[in-house]
């Protein structure tokens, strides 16, 4: 479906068995299976709480923004509500701030995916990273289908091997592999359960709630299918599932399966529990998982930076050509543009990888709590102004939940202000939130003096 105010028309390629995969698989990526050896490192065997509390925010905000989509399904639907409930200001924030989260991600997850061929192709990392850019900027283009359909196929590989760590991690932690009986002593056993403190299950919030990102995802692609409503029911239902399975369950287990103080942060916590339980070639097979982890995040985000401009494109908040879309029903030039973005984060990792590449990751670091923020606030307000008729999903418990929410994002950004590690990108991205507020006065300004002129 169309942006409003866009004569262009993207293609409804996307099909049920694509869209429930994404939905299932999408939020999963090297943030887990790389991020959560930092989370254990930080927090000890209760690092599964601190993925409870962030899951249970994430829940909240993919049902608050189900709601939303169910009542009006549209290609990068939360820009829109925003403009609609908070004004043009906050549409134009979510829509770019978004964008630029995105954009970020996709030139870091190239350098992250060279860094893993890297394992298996003796070559310069900015040659692999442009490799992979370079793939999935083509299937991106070639149509949404392709789109659907590797993310399917990757989505796939990512759940099947998170179900058979846990089959295999359950198995091992009960006594029911040979030689190992059962065993959960790694829970208490070196320095208790919290070896750290409570007050480091929260700090480590800033962290885990990353690697959850993408959640909202298939609210902008169940815009592309032909039932975007059911796509996005569905989605919004078993949200809940996915994050106590594959998350909450599987650093459970991590932290059951190996002694937290052995974790390693920046290696897959994955590969030593694997190798600890007796896998040969664990790290072969994991490495392979965390390539398609990456390539996932990387097809994903190139998919969701180009929707979002051509949102902003329909919205006239962006330059008229990107709502063009091609014979194949994709926003091509939008594709590119984001593309290229993604390129010359890939190059500033090559030529300044301590300045302008970690100024780009530090600015957009809590942009996407931002965008959270502002999602949960239109609606807070949107409700109000809804028919009942219309919510074929309704948050639980309006508006105590939506309230609650609000007060748990704004929690995570001031605990962010009090970190050491994570204040410069709270900084950062405020800074990258004035200059995109600033930028929309300065537009609107530049039309009314041009209305006035014409």
């Amino acid at each position: 479906m169309a942006s409003s105010g866009s004569a262009s028309q993207l293609r409804q390629g996307l099909s049920q068995r694509q869209l429930n995969m994404i939905a299932i698989g999408g939020v999963i990526g090297a943030g887990l299976f790389v991020g959560s050896g930092v989370v254990i490192h930080e927090t000890g065997p209760a690092a599964f709480l601190t993925y409870v509390v962030c899951g249970l925010l994430i829940v909240l905000v993919m049902r608050m923004l189900g709601e939303m989509a169910t009542a009006n399904p549209s290609t990068g639907s939360f820009a829109e509500y925003a403009a609609r409930a908070l004004g043009g200001w906050a549409g134009f924030s979510v829509g770019w701030l978004y964008w630029y989260f995105w954009v970020i991600v996709v030139g870091f997850e190239a350098v992250a995916g060279g860094k893993v061929l890297g394992y298996w192709v003796h070559a310069p990392l900015w040659l692999l990273s442009l490799c992979l850019m370079v793939l999935m900027t083509a299937t991106n283009l070639f149509s949404v289908t392709s789109f659907g359909e590797f993310e399917f196929w990757f989505a796939g590989i990512k759940v099947a091997t998170i179900l058979i760590f846990l089959g295999v991690g359950a198995a091992f932690a009960l006594g029911l592999l040979p030689g190992h009986g059962m065993d959960f002593s790694n829970l208490t056993s070196h320095g208790g359960f919290f070896p750290k403190g409570v007050g480091a299950v929260v700090a480590a919030i800033v962290v885990a709630i990353f690697s959850m990102v993408g959640a909202e995802v298939v609210t902008i692609a169940a815009a592309e299918s032909r039932e975007p409503e059911r796509a996005i029911q569905r989605a919004t239902n078993s949200v809940v599932a996915r994050i106590v399975i594959f998350f909450v369950g599987s650093v459970f287990l991590l932290a059951v399966v190996l002694p937290w103080n052995s974790v390693e942060p920046g290696a897959s916590p994955y590969v030593a529990a694997l190798k600890h339980m007796g896998l040969r070639g664990a790290d072969q097979i994991m490495n392979a998982v965390v390539l398609t982890a990456v390539l996932s995040c990387l097809n994903s985000g190139l998919y969701t930076a180009s929707r979002m401009l051509f949102v902003l494109a329909g919205r006239r908040e962006a330059l008229a050509r990107l709502v063009r879309v091609d014979r194949r029903g994709v926003p091509s030039v939008a594709i590119l543009c984001s593309s290229l973005a993604g390129f010359g984060c890939v190059i500033m990792a090559r030529i300044a990888p301590g300045t302008v590449f970690l100024f780009l990751l530090n600015s957009s670091g809590a942009v996407i709590l931002f965008v959270y923020l502002l999602i949960a606030l239109s609606q807070i307000v949107l409700r109000r102004r809804t028919p009942t008729e219309r919510l074929r999903v309704k948050m639980w418990l309006f508006p105590v939940l939506s309230i609650l929410t609000v007060a748990g994002i704004i929690a995570v950004l001031v605990q962010m202000a009090f970190d050491r590690a994570a204040r410069t990108q709270l900084w950062l991205s405020l800074l990258s939130w004035v200059v995109v507020v600033a930028l929309y006065f300065v537009t609107k300004v530049a039309t009314r003096k041009r209305a006035r002129h014409s």
